[in-house]
């Protein structure tokens, strides 16, 4: 398998960028060279990756170097520190305290051909949240479908009305959960607040301009994201109106289907699309959801884990 170093040698380095050499290289036109370490400017660019870089010295002489003779200047420090990220060697899905699944299988949406998407939520131990490399804000695994947010990422995103998040805490579909994750979910309805109609509403209604204007430019509709969307209307609606959300669809299940089946047409499916962003207006304005999610029961919920990394890793 290709490490990234790898696939960075094949890119072409851009024209003034500062180098590092890594080898000696002859300089052109002379019998001398230049020794390892010495700092050089690219002049010229080769025609593939596989040939080599004009180089420009302080001397104002030159010579020709191939991309594993020489490294970015900006980043030799950090690679000659030994700071380069040894995270690759953690196992870091080892850390993942909650885990659930979401998507269509969740919303009672899917079809023989639907995958198996599971999100949630990993605690790294403090020794390596605290070291020089920190820890990135969300992990995943292509292949398997897998995707888990570092837990202060995940509280950020949520307290947000991150809809995405937001069915994560609330999805009938979990898998793993252990005592801590329990907790968050026991207190999930702390990060429902009136920002759902704001982040639901938003997103809804840029993204149906982008249908609209695929629909004009190619003549076809991405029929599956317009059921989500209209999905997602329902689901704030139900939010503002019940202060809780229900994953699963019932009633409007039929009906959502038939959208991402392309059995409606277009023109009732945006109608459908206008009427619910009236009822989501009428929620709001009746809703008794806070203004703002509980931004000190989520600070307490973190600290609260961040120490249990500590003692417990």
């Amino acid at each position: 398998m290709k490490k990234a170093k790898d696939v960075e040698f094949n890119l072409i380095i851009p024209k003034g960028t500062q180098i590092v050499l890594l080898n000696q290289i002859k300089v052109l036109n002379e019998n001398a060279f230049h020794t390892k370490g010495t700092v050089g400017k690219i002049v010229a660019l080769p025609v593939d990756a596989f040939h080599a870089y004009q180089i420009e010295f302080p001397d104002g002489s030159c010579g020709m170097a191939n991309r594993k003779d020489f490294s970015i200047r900006k980043e030799f420090q950090t690679e000659q520190s030994g700071l380069i990220s040894p995270l690759e060697n953690y196992r870091l899905f080892d850390y993942v305290i909650y885990r659930c699944v979401v998507g269509s299988k969740a919303f009672g949406l899917d079809d023989a051909n639907s995958d198996t998407d599971r999100r949630g939520i990993y605690l790294p131990p403090a020794d390596i949240h605290w070291s020089m490399f920190g820890v990135p804000e969300q992990i995943e695994s292509k292949e398997t479908e897998e995707c888990y947010w570092e837990l202060r990422k995940f509280l950020t995103l949520a307290l947000k009305a991150n809809p995405n998040i937001l069915e994560c805490l609330f999805t009938p579909l979990v898998e793993y959960a252990n005592e801590l994750a329990g907790e968050l979910l026991s207190m999930r309805r702390i990060f429902l607040s009136k920002l759902v109609y704001q982040t639901y509403n938003g997103y809804v209604m840029s993204q149906f301009k982008k249908l609209e204007a695929d629909l004009r430019s190619t003549g076809d509709v991405k029929w599956k994201h317009a059921m989500h969307l209209i999905r997602l209307l329902l689901q704030g609606i139900e939010i503002l109106r019940e202060a809780d959300l229900i994953v699963r669809v019932s009633e409007n299940r039929p009906k959502l289907l038939q959208i991402k089946n392309a059995e409606l047409d277009w023109r009732e499916v945006n109608e459908w699309r206008v009427n619910l962003h009236r009822q989501f207006d009428e929620a709001f304005a009746r809703t008794n959801l806070p203004e703002n999610p509980d931004y000190s029961r989520a600070n307490e919920f973190l600290i609260k884990a961040r120490r249990s990394a500590v003692f417990e890793n």
